[in-house]
């Protein structure tokens, strides 16, 4: 007990004893609470932060000899645990802001009251289940982490050498134990659906992007899907029934209601070498039909007056024309089809001055990777999304269409503005289907994630 005698200048001891019983023993509420530390790990966290094996080791002395002032110390460093333990299952061991993500921060929780409170009453499992994130995927991806945890554990899985496809029973042993070949389904039907889970092309056969996709390790799955769930505990929590989400590096935009998606299209994100999408939440207030683009200046700087020097005729053939006086002067381009933004603009003011469009180029979307924005995120079916967002103002489909052949720049401001959370999952599990989804780190935030983790320890 001498380490938890160390540590009790450094901790703030509850006013009375919550974990032991008056003859110093550990409470059966106090064996609750080191079991629930000792399963951290089902939630992406780390039993060894919260010191679970030194408790346990201290609670099995204090049952067999209680000891008055290893009892108190004990006790401090429990309910000190503990609170650790509520906290980052609610709002994550790393602060989403110290890595530069424009996310709000959680509510302040009365951890130490809730602890006492649940101590007491014995309600303990209730209080930390519902420190949980409240939303369906961080439950499907709990249960795909203990899935993939037993997956990673067995060596006959692991696909090894520079073509993985040569062992064709490895590869099938592979494939149907991470779910996507059964037992009368082809090969090439196999490998198919592992390229829809990994964003790849689903033509079959194993190329060099699939052969990289099987070789990855599946402990490195077990991170991806771990540093997903941190994420989302920063999220912050439903204040409506309605959420816009795009996740970065998955290319794709879901609409919620409650707790169902009931719409969802693919999305172009920020390239990775120099205008990333960052992650944020906002609220969606305005959408503008017919929108003028306001072309920024490091795109002025960097694209247009090059092409300018190339070409004297690039504004008329572009549709562009510089307005205002001295120094207020601007570049834009006129509405139209031609127009960078589309017909469609999504408008949801911030610092990073980013919102959703529309895009008269969507043979982009032909691509599996679609990062080729300037940071703001091209939507594939703007009319769609606009109609599920107008849809309580009374607006129908055919409506948001006719809107789109209006006078330029035509807004409406929504009466409820809608949530929008700019995200970055690189696992991803939809609710209800049981299947699990992974990108690649597109800007390297999972890294970074991993090594704050680490230093949190």
């Amino acid at each position: 007990m001498r380490w938890l005698v160390l540590l009790l200048p450094l901790l703030h001891p509850p006013a009375e004893p919550v974990w032991v019983d008056p003859a110093g023993r550990p409470t059966q509420v106090a064996i609750q609470a080191i079991q629930a530390l000792e399963l951290s790990a089902e939630d992406g966290l780390d039993p060894a932060s919260y010191d679970s094996a030194a408790l346990r080791a201290a609670a099995t002395r204090l049952r067999a000899a209680p000891a008055p002032p290893d009892a108190l110390a004990f006790d401090t460093a429990l309910h000190a645990a503990m609170r650790r333990y509520l906290h980052d299952l609610h709002a994550g061991r790393v602060d989403p802001r110290a890595a530069g993500f424009r996310l709000p921060p959680h509510a302040v929780e009365e951890f130490d009251a809730k602890l006492r409170q649940a101590a007491r009453g014995g309600t303990l499992p209730l209080l930390i289940a519902g420190m949980r994130p409240a939303i369906p995927l961080y439950r499907e991806l709990r249960e795909v982490l203990r899935r993939y945890r037993i997956l990673a554990a067995d060596p006959s899985l692991v696909l090894t050498g520079p073509q993985p496809e040569v062992d064709e029973a490895a590869l099938r042993r592979f494939l149907a134990a991470v779910g996507d070949l059964p037992a009368e389904e082809t090969l090439a039907t196999g490998v198919a659906r592992f390229q829809v889970r990994h964003g790849l092309e689903a033509d079959g056969v194993i190329g060099r992007a699939t052969r990289a996709q099987l070789l990855v390790p599946l402990t490195q799955r077990v991170r991806q899907i771990e540093l997903s769930m941190e994420r989302l505990r920063w999220l912050p929590d439903r204040d409506t029934e309605r959420l816009i989400g795009v996740n970065i590096p998955m290319f794709r935009l879901w609409a919620v209601e409650g707790q169902e998606s009931v719409f969802t299209t693919e999305v172009i994100v920020g390239r990775a070498l120099r205008t990333r999408t960052p992650v944020l939440v906002d609220r969606l207030e305005q959408i503008v039909f017919r929108p003028y683009w306001n072309v920024p200046p490091s795109i002025l700087r960097r694209e247009i007056l090059p092409a300018l020097g190339r070409d004297p005729d690039y504004l008329r053939k572009h549709g562009m024309e510089f307005v205002g006086d001295g120094t207020a002067r601007r570049l834009r381009q006129r509405p139209g089809p031609s127009n960078a933004l589309g017909l469609i603009k999504f408008s949801f003011p911030n610092d990073e001055a980013i919102y959703m469009h529309g895009t008269p180029a969507p043979s982009l979307f032909g691509h599996a990777r679609r990062d080729f924005s300037h940071g703001c995120i091209r939507v594939a079916d703007p009319v769609g999304l606009a109609a599920w967002v107008l849809e309580p103002e009374g607006w129908s489909r055919e409506r948001v269409v006719a809107a789109t052949q209006t006078e330029p720049g035509s807004t409406v401001t929504l009466a409820q503005p809608v949530r929008v959370a700019l995200f970055y999952l690189t696992a991803f599990a939809v609710p209800g289907e049981g299947v699990v989804y992974f990108a690649d780190d597109l800007y390297g935030h999972d890294e970074r994630l991993h090594r704050a983790r680490a230093q949190a320890r």
